[in-house]
């Protein structure tokens, strides 16, 4: 059982809730991941795509993980079964919870390993580093990836500071930490994009973002901006169910939830058009992939006048971002072990910590002295990435679709929800029908059921 919802601590106030919220959804995959999927997706067609799914299968999935969290009034585990429970559906629903639970955890191993790089890209911003062709970035990388020593300094710097601010509880850590860490994410973004507008092509950034090609759209095109359109707002991890679990049962779901998908499309977009346009001003290559961020940037950076004093801002903006979100994939089983195994929130902090530490050792080794060791023909990255982000996270979001659209019944929804009867009916719809069927086709395309 969980705690009864008068001892359980609640978010000092709704924008305290929302700026924790997108702190969780605005991290690398906003920042990072986005930008290179816009440039080997084509630009413009993947974004349009992109808004069209956060507004019609992102948005009313966050709304549906916030009213689950906020109903059951507990960690994922068991606001799912407390609300299974009382709307008499089966208990096995609380499987959608640990799914949840243990796929952040996962997701947290390698994930840490990620702003590891951040970190130590960061240091060489800091110590002036500088690199003149593409070959020495890439090589520098390279370098990086090379040294698990080097890489596990990093990664257990990242944890510390990570669980260090969950361990400190709910309001003077997670949210403190957001309270500073957001206003100052969205304040270096909006210099970074103002520099792009003066030392970078700007127009050509705004054209390649913006500017539709309908030959572009291909079905390829659409279920990866599906894809992300889902995973960009963190959902099916249990960290917005956790938050939502937190919120007063007078801030409003729909407008809290806007608000949320809103900053993090925006940040998405910003971000995008920076590194875009420092990325044709240098004659680069938009295409390049992951390596984008650590590879073609350091040299776009490199070139420009003032670039390293915006390097070290980048690269602060990349940790804030990816720190904000590491702590919301801690806090659904450190609630779960204070709340149902009576764990202090210390201890539950850093045994949680310490567990996923060690399994991001074993990540940083993947690239290096475990290279050969593989799983289904994948390192342990990779098939890190490939189970959480592809069959854990859809299967999630698709239950929690389900759950809410088929097995809670009208009422109890409707009650929570508190919207006006039109918009009501018309998120109701979609979160049964749209967005179970838009997840679907996502999730068979990645198993290679659709070509």
């Amino acid at each position: 059982m969980s705690q009864p919802a008068s001892f359980r601590s609640t978010w000092t106030n709704r924008w305290a809730f929302i700026l924790v919220t997108i702190g969780s959804a605005v991290g690398l995959g906003n920042i990072w991941k986005f930008p290179y999927m816009a440039g080997s997706q084509g630009g413009s067609a993947f974004v349009l795509v992109y808004l069209v799914c956060v507004l019609l299968i992102g948005l009313p999935l966050l709304m549906a993980e916030i009213m689950i969290g906020r109903r059951g009034r507990g960690n994922p585990v068991s606001a799912m079964l407390n609300v299974a429970g009382e709307t008499r559906s089966s208990s096995w629903w609380g499987l959608v919870g640990w799914v949840g639970v243990v796929g952040a955890l996962l997701i947290l191993s390698f994930y840490s390993v990620v702003a590891g790089w951040i970190l130590d890209y960061l240091f060489k911003a800091l110590t002036g580093f500088r690199v003149e062709t593409a070959a020495a970035a890439g090589a520098s990388f390279k370098a990086l990836l090379g040294n698990p020593g080097q890489m596990m300094v990093w990664h257990s710097l990242f944890m510390i500071l990570t669980v260090g601010v969950v361990a400190r509880g709910v309001i003077a850590g997670i949210e403190k930490a957001n309270r500073v860490m957001m206003p100052a994410l969205f304040l270096i973004l909006v210099l970074l994009t103002l520099w792009g507008g003066v030392a970078g092509d700007m127009p050509a950034a705004w054209h390649f973002m913006f500017e539709f090609k309908p030959a572009d759209l291909t079905p390829g095109v659409v279920l990866a901006a599906v894809g992300h359109a889902f995973f960009s707002l963190s959902l099916g991890m249990g960290a917005i169910m956790a938050y939502g679990s937190y919120l007063d049962q007078d801030s409003s779901i729909g407008a809290t939830s806007l608000w949320v998908a809103l900053a993090g499309t925006l940040v998405g977009l910003l971000a995008g058009l920076a590194i875009f346009s420092l990325t044709f001003a240098q004659g680069l290559e938009p295409a390049s992939g992951p390596g984008l961020i650590l590879q073609t940037l350091p040299l776009a950076f490199s070139s420009m006048p003032g670039g390293q004093i915006f390097a070290v801002f980048f690269f602060i903006l990349i940790l804030f971002a990816a720190w904000t979100s590491a702590i919301s994939l801690v806090e659904p089983f450190v609630a779960w072990l204070t709340e149902c195994l009576g764990i202090r929130r210390g201890p539950a902090a850093w045994g949680t910590g310490l567990a996923v530490w060690f399994l991001g050792l074993g990540v940083c080794l993947s690239f290096n002295n475990w290279s050969a060791y593989t799983l289904f023909g994948l390192n342990l990255f990779e098939f890190l990435d490939f189970l959480t982000s592809r069959i854990m996270m859809p299967l999630s979001g698709l239950a929690i679709a389900l759950f809410v659209g088929w097995a809670m019944g009208r009422d109890p929804v409707r009650d929570e929800m508190r919207l006006p009867d039109g918009a009501f009916s018309a998120w109701y719809r979609v979160l049964r029908y749209l967005a179970p069927l838009g997840i679907l086709l996502v999730f068979l395309h990645v198993l290679g059921g659709i070509s």
